[in-house]
């Protein structure tokens, strides 16, 4: 007769007591588990009810019999809550993990079951898990500091006005075009808006006419706000720390990068984050390719976009600008050889694979100081 036990990993201790958030707008929902299969308790509490975690946690402990002093471990998924909870949980003697929901184990059915307790009890499992050393069960997020969060607003603030412009903009035109009629979008549209006509000669609709104004106002002031952000050039010292100043100011000594691209970098992410090589600084910014493999069949999804939004779409722009403004590069070499002779789409996914290998070239610039092959600096100011 064979007996089935169960292994000791199965309920292994971790030496102090597991806490595991399931964030909501209204509430918020607490695991807890001293270690491996032992079955979680689950506590539920009004959203960023801080004093009431503190009265949670100190149950638990009594719950499962430890002390008053026993270590608290805990973990949460980054998203909308951002970094406050993070550092309130430190500032009270907490251990917290703000984890990378992207790399978060899930069940590969195409209806799986999904609850807030089930998803407490995944994450318990994986703290678990990490805490006994498994550095694979998921990606931990490096938690700026206040100085390092706060320094990517201004980048960020320019990049909502400039989509926001782009989308009025177009709104404009499409408006426009709805009834025939085409203005350019300039210092004198409305003085050009009075005077226009439809197609049979009539003024436009009062309706429209007050529509095309009101967003051409709005415009307007967004295209305001953005020239005083440029004005600023994103590079006032007190906004930045000493080595995200560093890193900007040798960012803009190289031809192609201007002061918006080189403050998104330095500001998200190499005045602050310590990258070890290629792949993991591509991984951070979601320009890896995904491939898909299984038996015979073998192609590419493209790239994974599991990584820094910001930071991907400014690279794309400034590898635009590179070919431009550096023509004697290796990597322009590079692209032209490959891509520049394709058509429409093999550019823009050459363009894709460029700004991977520009990304890596300005890193290991910005860390030994080598000159991508073939680029130029800009002549030094007098």
């Amino acid at each position: 007769m064979i007996t089935m036990t169960r292994t000791s990993e199965s309920t292994a201790p971790t030496g102090g007591l597991l806490l595991a958030f399931e964030l909501g707008q209204r509430s918020w929902k607490l695991g807890f588990t001293v270690g491996m299969g032992q079955r979680p308790r689950i506590r539920q509490m009004p959203a960023g009810a801080v004093s009431a975690l503190v009265t949670e946690i100190e149950r638990a402990k009594k719950r499962f019999g430890l002390s008053s002093d026993t270590p608290v471990t805990s973990c949460y998924e980054a998203g909308r809550d951002g970094f406050w909870l993070h550092r309130y949980l430190v500032a009270y003697g907490i251990t917290n993990y703000v984890v990378d929901s992207s790399s978060i184990e899930v069940n590969r059915r195409a209806r799986r079951a999904k609850t807030d307790r089930l998803d407490l009890a995944g994450l318990l499992s994986l703290l678990a898990r990490y805490v006994l050393g498994d550095r694979r069960a998921w990606r931990v997020v490096r938690v700026p500091t206040v100085a390092e969060e706060d320094a990517r607003h201004l980048p960020r603030t320019l990049e909502a006005l400039t989509q926001d412009r782009s989308r009025l903009m177009s709104r404009l035109k499409s408006l426009l075009t709805t009834q025939g009629v085409s203005l350019p979008i300039d210092g004198q549209f409305l003085k050009q808006l009075k005077a226009a006509h439809l197609w049979d000669g009539t003024p436009l609709p009062p309706g429209l006419h007050e529509r095309l104004t009101r967003t051409w106002t709005q415009l307007r002031d967004v295209n305001g706000q953005i020239r005083d952000l440029k004005a600023l050039r994103l590079t006032r010292p007190e906004n930045l720390t000493p080595a995200t100043s560093r890193v900007l100011a040798q960012l803009l000594t190289m031809r192609a990068i201007g002061p918006i691209g080189a403050s998104v970098l330095a500001t998200e992410i190499f005045g602050w984050r310590r990258i070890r090589n290629r792949r993991e600084l591509g991984a951070l910014v979601g320009l890896v390719p995904a491939p898909y493999q299984s038996g015979e069949t073998d192609y590419d999804q493209g790239i994974t976009r599991a990584g820094n939004a910001h930071v991907r779409r400014v690279i794309v722009q400034l590898a635009w600008g590179w070919i431009r403004h550096q023509p004697d590069s290796a990597l322009t070499h590079w692209y032209q050889q490959r891509f520049g002779a394709g058509g429409k789409r093999l550019r823009k996914i050459g363009i894709v694979a460029l700004a991977r290998k520009l990304l890596i070239a300005l890193w290991r610039y910005l860390e030994t100081g080598a000159v991508p092959d073939g680029a130029q600096l800009k002549p030094m100011e007098v």
